[in-house]
Protein backbone atom coordinates (compact mmCIF):
# COMPACT_ATOMS: atom_id res chain seq x y z
CA UNK A 1 0.00 0.00 0.00
CA UNK A 2 1.22 3.34 -0.59
CA UNK A 3 0.41 6.82 1.56
CA UNK A 4 -0.83 9.85 -0.67
CA UNK A 5 -1.61 12.86 0.48
CA UNK A 6 -4.58 14.90 -1.40
CA UNK A 7 -5.90 18.22 -1.18
CA UNK A 8 -9.69 19.05 -1.19
CA UNK A 9 -11.27 22.12 -2.40
CA UNK A 10 -14.84 23.15 -2.74
CA UNK A 11 -16.24 26.71 -3.19
CA UNK A 12 -19.68 26.24 -5.23
CA UNK A 13 -22.52 24.45 -3.42
CA UNK A 14 -22.78 22.91 -0.72
CA UNK A 15 -19.13 23.34 0.29
CA UNK A 16 -19.21 20.64 3.37
CA UNK A 17 -21.26 18.67 1.38
CA UNK A 18 -19.23 18.44 -1.07
CA UNK A 19 -15.99 17.59 0.63
CA UNK A 20 -18.38 14.86 2.45
CA UNK A 21 -18.92 13.42 -0.92
CA UNK A 22 -15.29 13.41 -2.17
CA UNK A 23 -14.40 11.95 1.06
CA UNK A 24 -17.07 8.85 0.26
CA UNK A 25 -15.80 8.53 -3.50
CA UNK A 26 -11.65 8.15 -2.32
CA UNK A 27 -13.05 5.78 -0.16
CA UNK A 28 -14.98 3.87 -2.73
CA UNK A 29 -12.26 4.57 -5.86
CA UNK A 30 -8.68 4.95 -4.37
CA UNK A 31 -8.09 3.65 -0.85
CA UNK A 32 -8.77 4.10 3.15
CA UNK A 33 -8.74 7.64 4.33
CA UNK A 34 -5.98 6.97 6.88
CA UNK A 35 -6.31 10.98 8.51
CA UNK A 36 -8.77 13.85 7.15
CA UNK A 37 -7.64 17.57 8.89
CA UNK A 38 -10.16 20.10 10.09
CA UNK A 39 -12.07 21.89 7.40
CA UNK A 40 -10.85 25.35 6.44
CA UNK A 41 -12.82 28.49 5.03
CA UNK A 42 -10.62 30.17 2.84
CA UNK A 43 -10.20 32.92 0.60
CA UNK A 44 -10.12 31.86 -3.30
CA UNK A 45 -5.71 31.71 -4.54
CA UNK A 46 -4.74 32.67 -7.64
CA UNK A 47 -7.81 34.60 -9.31
CA UNK A 48 -10.86 36.50 -7.87
CA UNK A 49 -14.02 35.08 -6.67
CA UNK A 50 -17.03 36.35 -4.00
CA UNK A 51 -17.04 32.11 -3.08
CA UNK A 52 -14.79 30.97 -0.70
CA UNK A 53 -13.91 27.70 -0.41
CA UNK A 54 -13.91 25.35 2.07
CA UNK A 55 -10.53 23.33 2.00
CA UNK A 56 -8.76 19.39 4.13
CA UNK A 57 -6.60 17.18 3.63
CA UNK A 58 -6.12 13.54 3.77
CA UNK A 59 -4.14 10.86 3.90
CA UNK A 60 -4.94 8.08 1.96
CA UNK A 61 -3.66 4.72 1.81
CA UNK A 62 -4.21 2.93 -1.87
CA UNK A 63 -3.00 0.67 -4.13
CA UNK A 64 -2.93 2.53 -7.08
CA UNK A 65 0.11 3.78 -9.01
CA UNK A 66 0.71 7.17 -9.52
CA UNK A 67 -0.95 7.54 -13.40
CA UNK A 68 -3.72 5.44 -11.77
CA UNK A 69 -4.44 7.61 -8.82
CA UNK A 70 -4.13 10.80 -10.92
CA UNK A 71 -6.90 9.28 -13.24
CA UNK A 72 -8.93 8.12 -9.60
CA UNK A 73 -9.25 11.86 -8.55
CA UNK A 74 -10.13 13.08 -11.90
CA UNK A 75 -12.82 10.28 -12.19
CA UNK A 76 -14.22 11.57 -8.74
CA UNK A 77 -13.89 15.85 -10.00
CA UNK A 78 -16.16 14.31 -13.44
CA UNK A 79 -18.29 12.40 -11.13
CA UNK A 80 -18.93 15.14 -8.94
CA UNK A 81 -19.58 17.76 -11.91
CA UNK A 82 -16.52 19.31 -12.21
CA UNK A 83 -16.05 20.05 -16.29
CA UNK A 84 -13.18 22.79 -16.36
CA UNK A 85 -9.72 22.50 -15.43
CA UNK A 86 -6.87 25.02 -14.05
CA UNK A 87 -4.77 25.07 -17.30
CA UNK A 88 -1.94 27.69 -17.15
CA UNK A 89 -2.49 29.30 -13.99
CA UNK A 90 -5.97 30.03 -14.78
CA UNK A 91 -8.35 29.17 -11.70
CA UNK A 92 -12.16 28.89 -11.92
CA UNK A 93 -14.64 28.34 -9.28
CA UNK A 94 -15.34 24.56 -8.73
CA UNK A 95 -17.97 22.08 -7.05
CA UNK A 96 -14.39 20.15 -5.98
CA UNK A 97 -10.77 20.16 -6.66
CA UNK A 98 -8.37 17.36 -6.22
CA UNK A 99 -5.09 17.45 -5.91
CA UNK A 100 -2.30 14.76 -5.68
CA UNK A 101 0.00 16.73 -2.89
CA UNK A 102 2.47 13.42 -2.23
CA UNK A 103 3.05 9.96 -3.10
CA UNK A 104 5.21 7.82 -0.64
CA UNK A 105 8.64 9.86 -1.11
CA UNK A 106 8.38 9.63 -4.88
CA UNK A 107 9.47 12.27 -7.39
CA UNK A 108 7.54 12.38 -10.62
CA UNK A 109 7.89 15.38 -13.22
CA UNK A 110 5.60 14.87 -16.15
CA UNK A 111 3.62 17.60 -18.32
CA UNK A 112 0.20 16.68 -16.36
CA UNK A 113 1.90 15.07 -13.11
CA UNK A 114 4.11 16.41 -10.50
CA UNK A 115 4.53 14.98 -7.52
CA UNK A 116 5.24 16.39 -4.78
CA UNK A 117 2.67 19.36 -6.19
CA UNK A 118 4.96 22.13 -7.44
CA UNK A 119 2.48 24.94 -5.89
CA UNK A 120 1.46 23.66 -2.26
CA UNK A 121 4.02 25.34 -0.21
CA UNK A 122 2.88 28.64 -1.57
CA UNK A 123 -0.44 27.63 -0.77
CA UNK A 124 -1.60 27.90 3.50
CA UNK A 125 -4.86 26.72 2.22
CA UNK A 126 -2.77 23.12 1.53
CA UNK A 127 0.33 23.74 4.01
CA UNK A 128 -1.86 24.52 7.24
CA UNK A 129 -4.36 21.44 6.79
CA UNK A 130 -1.16 19.02 5.61
CA UNK A 131 0.63 19.87 8.87
CA UNK A 132 -2.25 19.03 10.91
CA UNK A 133 -2.57 15.56 9.47
CA UNK A 134 1.43 14.76 9.11
CA UNK A 135 1.64 15.29 12.91
CA UNK A 136 -0.61 12.69 13.86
Amino acid sequence: MHRVYLSLGSNLGNRKRNIREALEKIGELIGDVDRQSALYETKPWGYSSPNDFINACVCVLTPLAPRQLLEATQKVEQEMGRTLKSVNGEYHDRIIDIDILLYDDLHIDQPDLKIPHPLMEERDFVMIPLREIMSL
